[in-house]
């Protein structure tokens, strides 16, 4: 088990009450938080990588503490070794795609150089086959170049486990089945371990070695519920 989860959140806005209440326990390397806009999807895994403070509960992660509220532990996120890829991929318009690669390397105040070659950044950049597209800013890549970009600089921190938003959303379904093909190479080569939000069921068959279905903030009990919510496309697995 590298993901221990349990917690609890209650958030309220425009005069409306939205209750986070989730426990899961990931077994398998790749894991789909799965299940319609408004779950509470993308509430869980801002949870897990720190950019959301539970109410109540625990985060564990490879049997250490992540959060524990019961014994006052919050670590920011840039102490969990995690990497996050948003839906948008959040890159700098500003920097090439190298230096968005190279930027999860950089410490300090100083963005990396356009001149700048670092063997781990090289290697990421060939991996995900942008070398050749690596001096272009964001605005002149394609979608399906950004998101290699966003993968390549999530990965060259050596994370201790990949969050991904909805990583395919954006993307024509050609493009989609080819990146995901790649994406599935890349961490059996690495073997970091995956959490990907999905509404998507091929996503699941494609990455759903364990796949939890949310609905209305909770975690949804019985293989039935959760076929019926997959539209019959894939099968819950032990959580």
């Amino acid at each position: 088990m590298w993901l221990d989860l349990q917690i609890r959140r209650t958030m309220r806005a425009a005069g409306q009450t939205f209750q986070l209440d989730i426990s899961a326990r990931c077994t398998q390397p790749r894991v789909v938080l799965f299940g319609p806009s408004g779950a509470g999807k993308s509430l869980t895994l801002k949870s897990i990588a720190g950019l959301l403070r539970p109410d109540d509960g625990h985060i564990r992660l490879h049997d250490a503490a992540l959060f524990d509220a019961a014994h006052g532990v919050d670590l920011p996120p840039q102490r969990r070794q995690l990497e996050y890829v948003f839906q948008d991929y959040a890159l700098f318009p500003h920097l090439t795609l190298r230096q968005n690669v190279a930027f999860g390397l950089q410490r300090g105040l100083f963005n990396p150089r356009r001149t700048a070659r670092v063997s781990a950044v090289e290697h990421w950049l060939d991996a995900l086959r942008i070398a050749h597209v690596a001096d272009l800013l964001p605005v002149e890549a394609s979608g399906g170049q950004r998101q290699r970009t966003a993968l390549a600089r999530a990965l060259v921190t050596q994370p201790r486990a990949l969050l991904l938003d909805e990583p395919f959303a954006a993307l024509d379904h050609a493009l989609r089945d080819h990146l995901r093909e790649e994406l599935a190479a890349v961490l059996d080569d690495t073997g970091i371990p995956l959490l990907l939000i999905s509404h998507d069921p091929q996503d699941v068959a494609v990455f759903g070695g364990q796949v939890v279905a949310l609905e209305d903030g909770r975690v949804l009990d019985g293989q039935s519920r959760v076929v019926r919510l997959m539209g019959g496309a894939a099968c819950a697995a032990g959580w």
